[in-house]
């Protein structure tokens, strides 16, 4: 779910707020009312930031800090309209404040590391967050970048040092974003959703306040509260019409209710890989075969202008490999992955496509790894169960299907009936005991 906040979010939340591109950096006396009644469309603020920068430095060509700025702001550009086209003007940029300020220049750094993050490089993006504090220890983007990339790479204890070193250099939306993102992923989802109410209350740029109000609704959504998660989308909607957060979290809400239109329109908006997957599951589902197979060539098109952007991304290759049948090039796509990174998806898609292609015993370990830092996920908790089902464990299967059910009952349309059924053969059978 919060994947997206990945490959299309903290990234470009966070180098736009270090380098000081986006108006998120100071608390406002109050929370920033959001709009309920206005849709329309907010002023692109960011579209005419880009067009005074580049105004900017036609005038004046050596301005390094400049270069630097622009090329953050072309990152959040792509983070906000998910186009991966975008990561090569940002590298250009990015690459030219270099070549004019080789030595002492962390803002280049910063956003060559949050463009790596984005790209998912983690190990590259690592590397220039740490290039960058050696230049300033003091850069608060710098240890933003570095906890994006910690996370991912599974330094969860890395991680959350970095994000408390931001916290204490630069309290703002993206230290708090960070900080909220962290907690999640321990199964803090109180403390969670307080810091990302912190986050909106630093938010100005509607588009800002639509990333937090889509990542509340997320948050909401994951513990089963559907009409929580819904206002949070409106809200989100009501700031930025645009939201991809949002939007897709509406589709999943219209997907509950048995309504496929929202990812309809979702992914003729914005044809992203793993919403595209998505939506091509609930159409086999819904016995619509034709279109959901449409829409898996639309995602490995998807994947393809990704990888063709510098981008590399094993659990979308997986995700791709399993709607198209190839259990082991899934298992092959998400074992690399892993070879690259511990995070818990990871661990999770590592799990499910070794079930998928009837390897239970392997995927065991892999699938308590998913859970085994506090994650509250209900798809993984469901995955644990089907495995632990497989392998003739019913009363750890009962307790993880149960698990994830008692978690958010509408975690999927698809896999949410096949616990139930699970769960009520397992008490048929007696494995409730």
């Amino acid at each position: 779910m919060r994947r997206n906040l990945i490959r299309f979010g903290l990234a470009g939340v966070l180098a736009a707020g270090l380098l000081g591109t986006a108006a998120i950096v100071v608390r406002p006396e109050a929370p920033i009312p959001v709009a309920t009644t206005d849709t329309r469309p907010p002023a692109d603020v960011l579209a005419q930031r880009i067009t005074r920068a580049q105004q900017q430095l036609r005038a004046v060509p050596g301005d390094w800090p400049g270069w630097a700025s622009l090329g953050a702001a072309y990152l959040e550009q792509a983070r906000i309209t998910a186009d991966p086209g975008l990561y090569p003007k940002a590298e250009e940029a990015a690459l030219r404040s270099l070549r004019l300020r080789p030595d002492g220049n962390s803002d280049g750094l910063v956003v060559l590391g949050a463009l790596a993050n984005a790209r998912h490089d983690f190990g590259a993006a690592r590397d220039r967050a740490r290039e960058a504090l050696t230049v300033n220890d003091h850069d608060a983007g710098a240890y933003g970048v570095l906890a994006d990339a910690l996370t991912q790479l599974g330094d969860a204890a890395g991680a959350t040092e970095a994000v408390q070193r931001m916290l204490d250099l630069r309290p703002g939306l993206a230290a708090y974003a960070r900080a909220s993102y962290d907690l999640e992923l321990r199964g803090r989802v109180t403390e969670a959703e307080s810091l990302m109410r912190q986050a909106l209350d630093n938010a100005v740029d509607p588009h800002d306040v639509a990333f937090c109000q889509a990542q509340l609704g997320d948050l909401a959504f994951g513990r089963g509260d559907l009409a929580t998660a819904e206002a949070a989308y409106a809200a989100a909607l009501a700031a930025d019409p645009s939201a991809f957060g949002a939007q897709h979290g509406m589709a999943r809400i219209g997907a509950v209710r048995g309504d496929l239109s929202g990812y309809g329109r979702l992914v003729a908006r914005m044809p992203a890989t793993s919403t595209l997957l998505e939506y091509a599951t609930l159409l086999r589902v819904a016995d619509r075969q034709a279109e959901a197979d449409q829409q898996i060539e639309l995602a490995a098109a998807a994947e393809g202008l990704f990888a063709a952007n510098g981008g590399a991304d094993g659990l979308a290759a997986a995700e791709l490999a399993l709607a198209q049948g190839r259990p082991e090039e899934a298992v092959t796509a998400a074992r690399a992955e892993w070879q690259r990174r511990q995070h818990p998806d990871v661990a999770d898609m590592l799990a499910w496509s070794l079930h998928t292609a009837g390897r239970d015993a392997e995927a065991l370990p892999y699938a308590r790894r998913a859970l085994a830092g506090g994650s509250r996920a209900a798809g993984h908790a469901y995955h644990l169960g089907m495995i632990e089902l497989g392998l003739g464990q019913p009363e750890a299967a009962r307790a993880s299907l149960a698990r994830a059910l008692d978690t958010n009952p509408y975690f999927s349309p698809v896999d949410g009936p096949l616990a139930r059924r699970a769960l009520a053969g397992l008490r048929t059978s007696g494995g409730n005991r």
